[in-house]
């Protein structure tokens, strides 16, 4: 299968134990989790197999991880002589695993970005005084309308589309409880609150990535030997200073996954690999077009059945 892409994971995918059945036979798992420790000063990988659920669910300790996760699986995928992607894309987070993939920036750097980036998040609003909430059932318009009509109690906007009748909003935690309120009255089947610490991907974001800004003028970024697809526009970008541009825009734009995952099979895409722990966007995918293969790469099994499909 010639045309396929890998797509890489957010928060959300994060659980203690992952990777250890592929680490078993496979010690280039455990390997670049060691090549991590060193660059940011603590055993990353006994975090992820012995620590606790909250420890890992810190975003600054979240974005590290899965970067390392997808970087780990994609260094193995290479090993095994595994076929080239004609493209990438990531979720969220995600898209920096894509960056370091493709080979736009160093494994060093990528980790010490997303250290910084998941604590300016953090930092951008006081923990409390946001929320996020998965609406279900509902088309995109609708939602729209409501988090327009809640506004007037704060900032909420629509921030995650990541599959139809599937949309995360985001804000300050009265106009989101007041979203979600109009959601459910105008059909919504589900209006979930979702267990995070900030509200990502809104204006609120934007502190953060001016706090990033800094970071990213100091670090290499090259065109990338993969092509990307990016969150903000479900476009490739070659050029490295738009990418720059791009992964700070990021931060507080909504991510248009939806829009992304179309343009990837409208470019002739058939098939997604995803390289990371769990199986979150292989499930999107298939709510998104169901004709796309969908592979996750977790455990031993999956990850073989993958190199074989493709």
């Amino acid at each position: 299968m010639s045309n396929f892409a890998f797509v890489f994971p957010g928060q959300g995918s994060q659980k203690i134990g992952m990777l250890a059945e592929l680490a078993d036979q496979n010690p280039i798992i455990e390997k670049t989790f060691s090549e991590a420790s060193e660059v940011l000063g603590y055993d990353m990988w006994q975090l992820i197999q012995q620590g606790a659920q909250e420890d890992i669910n810190l975003t600054q300790r979240t974005q590290p991880i899965l970067l390392t996760c997808s970087v780990a699986i994609w260094r193995l995928w290479n090993q095994k002589q595994g076929a080239k992607p004609s493209q990438m894309a990531g979720h969220s987070l995600g898209e920096w695993s894509a960056l370091v993939c493709a080979n736009v920036i160093d494994f060093a750097d990528g980790l010490k970005m997303v250290e910084a980036r998941g604590k300016f998040m953090q930092q951008a609003v006081p923990v409390g005084q946001g929320a996020m909430a998965a609406i279900i059932g509902l088309d995109d318009k609708a939602i729209l309308a409501a988090c327009t009509e809640a506004s007037t109690l704060g900032v909420v906007d629509a921030v995650n589309f990541n599959a139809p009748g599937q949309v995360v909003i985001a804000g300050a935690n009265d106009a989101v409880e007041r979203a979600m309120d109009i959601c459910k009255a105008a059909g919504a089947k589900r209006a979930l609150p979702l267990p995070v610490s900030a509200p990502f991907h809104t204006s609120l974001m934007k502190p953060a990535a001016d706090n990033l800004a800094e970071m990213v003028n100091t670090i290499t970024f090259r065109a990338p030997e993969v092509p990307v697809m990016h969150n903000v526009h479900a476009k490739n970008e070659h050029d490295p200073q738009a990418i720059k541009a791009l992964m700070l825009e990021q931060i507080y734009s909504p991510v248009k996954w939806v829009d992304c995952v179309e343009q990837l099979k409208d470019s002739g895409v058939s098939a997604l690999v995803e390289c990371g722990p769990g199986k979150v966007l292989s499930g999107l995918a298939k709510r998104i077009d169901r004709e796309l293969i969908a592979i996750s790469t977790e455990s031993v099994t999956d990850f073989d059945a993958a190199l074989t499909t493709i």
